[in-house]
């Protein structure tokens, strides 16, 4: 059976914009490339998955490290829950009606684990119970707003593992409590 995994960048004070927090530095961004390889495969909410469509281009200006993730993006599955898209790009399923089920399909066909991307995706599945773990990649960084990395109920968590991944950037990895 699948694990779900709620992971994301986050500021020091809970927030979870990419755009600002800016791009990973390369040895964390080598870090993402062999994380995405090891995915069973990913489930998006609708705008996590506008913004991530960005890897399904083929952009001159990438370097060797930018080809290899948008490879190793590319090649997994994507699962995309959405009420208001009629249509995926490559290598993605539209996940429509009952997302409860859907979602506890997934886990029961497939091994590994199956990252969850989008806080309010995530909030949705924290609620119904199916989120297995999340994993805060904390930035030193202090944003001041935005879209905070809960943005629904607030489960009891205890703390499983603290891993530092690159000089300033930690993992934090929480189960439910």
């Amino acid at each position: 059976m699948a694990k779900l995994v709620y992971e994301l960048n986050q500021s020091l004070d809970g927030y979870v914009d990419h755009q600002k927090m800016g791009p990973p530095r390369p040895a964390l961004f080598r870090h993402f490339i062999q994380r995405v390889r090891g995915l069973t495969g990913m489930i998006y909410g609708r705008g996590m998955y506008e913004v991530m469509r960005y890897w399904d281009d083929d952009l001159p200006d990438w370097d060797a490290e930018e080809r290899d993730y948008a490879a190793a993006w590319r090649a997994q599955p994507k699962w995309v829950v959405s009420r208001s898209l009629k249509s995926v790009g490559p290598n993605a399923t539209l996940v429509e009606g009952d997302v409860e089920a859907a979602i506890r399909g997934l886990k029961i066909q497939h091994d590994g684990e199956i990252e969850v991307a989008g806080p309010v995706l995530a909030g949705s599945l924290t609620g119904l119970g199916l989120i297995d773990e999340y994993r805060i990649y904390l930035h030193p960084v202090v944003l001041g707003h935005g879209r905070p990395f809960f943005t629904g109920p607030r489960p009891p968590l205890h703390l499983v593992a603290s891993d530092r991944i690159v000089e300033d950037v930690i993992r934090l990895t929480y189960v439910p409590a």
